[in-house]
């Protein structure tokens, strides 16, 4: 008897020495089975004893699957929007030239181009097959099986048996906005190289200069004896401070999981975030990330290095929607545990207006005391679309009125939440990263928060 596989092909010992017949057999059968109507019992009895050793014959001279030589080479990590490839890697043991079948665990979302291929070695060969990935889903994958077949030289038989091959792939959101954060990021360069208003009007920040009163200063910067000297209103002006820190509060509750676009609610604020990060560690403040739903899922302190929008990436690309309403009151609980200090806190949220009278609304004062306060929501182009359309016929009108009275109420819900000194950002799905970027960086440019 020969030696057993090693372990992790012990499972399917048994699957790997029986043959596998093959479609020449297959054929082999079908002619003997016609043959049966024309010649004598015995002639076809003799075939099938014929070609039952051929199979055993060539069974017994096939290689076992589990010494051919396998690996797998997967990308670690691959973005939403990107293509990647999967290599698999096969040594012939054989001193025969040999035919090797491989199909893989991958999972359909991966979009694997094919997810089996054949190679013929050469004796004592090696080979490499790949396919191409375009992943449909985010989150973390583990591929840990794949199936090896074995042709013998007759080609009537085959060897099969199951390898297990860990591997492991991450799949992160997309950054559809890379380059709108980019373009801040120049924005953002010329701001901090002092060729545009850097002169802040709200921050304890380094002192710069002096310079006359404009609506919107705040009285505490009025310098008044310099404003004796001029005889008109003088404020202090000061340089933007750096090292400040920016908090995302990612809600992943149940109302981020309806589409936009076709495209998760929850997807579009993964991806403002990134493109906030982006733009606001260039400029050396420390972007820190807060996901919840009915509770805290995850945190990722602030940091302004370089690896944070890894950092950040990596924590966004589990997060699924959570079928449960979110509790706003607890991410704002923890965010006052953690930053005790005067921050900038983005809250991306769905700003649907039950949700932010009943639960949003009551929790944000305490929020709002501490810190500058930012609320970012997607707006569904479908509304403004079925808002302006033509009214051809009575589906058309009730479309129209649907839409304007959704739209009326999430400004409604907007001025309500600017009433408490918050500002809004309620954009396009193909706005939305810029605009928040846009609204951090006038922010900055007055000197921060």
């Amino acid at each position: 008897m020969p030696a057993p596989p090693p372990a992790r092909w012990s499972r399917d010992w048994w699957a790997g020495m029986v043959p596998v017949p093959t479609g020449r057999t297959a054929v082999a059968v079908g002619v003997l089975a016609v043959l049966a109507a024309f010649v004598p019992g015995w002639i076809v009895a003799t075939g099938g004893g014929l070609l039952l050793a051929a199979v055993i014959v060539d069974r017994a001279i096939t290689p076992a699957p589990w010494s051919v030589g396998v690996s797998r080479e997967l990308p670690t990590v691959l973005p939403l929007d990107g293509d990647g490839e999967v290599v698999w890697r096969v040594a012939n043991p054989s001193s025969r030239r040999l035919t090797i079948q491989l199909a893989d665990e991958l999972a359909p979302s991966l979009g694997a181009s094919s997810r089996a291929v054949q190679l013929t070695l050469l004796p004592s060969g090696r080979g490499r097959a790949s396919t191409e990935l375009t992943p449909v889903r985010r989150g973390t994958f583990t591929p840990s099986r794949i199936d090896v077949r074995v042709a013998g030289p007759l080609g009537l038989s085959s060897r099969q048996a199951s390898r297990r091959l860990d591997g492991r792939m991450e799949i992160h959101p997309s950054f559809r906005s890379r380059d709108a954060a980019e373009l801040r990021v120049r924005r953002a360069r010329i701001l901090d190289e002092g060729q545009r208003a850097v002169r802040a009007r709200g921050g304890d920040t380094d002192f710069e200069a002096l310079r006359e009163y404009v609506q919107g200063d705040e009285y505490r910067h009025v310098d008044w004896a310099a404003t004796a000297r001029a005889g008109t209103p003088i404020v202090r002006t000061y340089r933007a401070e750096r090292n400040q820190s920016v908090l995302v509060l990612l809600d992943t509750g149940r109302t981020v999981a309806g589409l936009v676009e076709g495209v998760p609610r929850l997807d579009h604020g993964m991806d403002a975030t990134l493109a906030l990060a982006t733009v606001a560690t260039y400029l050396g403040d420390r972007v820190g990330l807060l996901s919840f739903g009915a509770d805290v899922r995850s945190v990722v302190p602030p940091h302004h290095d370089r690896g944070q929008l890894r950092r950040l990436s990596t924590a966004l690309h589990a997060l699924e929607p959570e079928l449960a309403e979110s509790s706003y009151r607890a991410a704002i609980r923890e965010t006052l545990a953690r930053f005790r200090r005067r921050a900038l806190i983005v809250l991306i949220t769905e700003m649907a207006p039950e949700a932010v009278e009943e639960t949003l609304l009551p929790a944000l004062p305490v929020l709002v005391r501490d810190h500058a306060v930012i609320v970012a929501s997607v707006r569904d182009p479908a509304l403004d679309r079925l808002l302006t359309a033509s009214v051809a016929d009575a589906e058309a009108a009730y479309g129209a009125a649907a839409a304007s009275e959704v739209l009326a109420a999430r400004e409604r819900a907007a001025a309500r939440l600017r009433g408490l000194g918050v500002s809004v950002v309620d954009a396009a799905p193909d706005e939305l990263a810029a605009a928040l970027a846009d609204r951090y960086l006038d922010v900055k440019g007055r000197g921060g928060w």
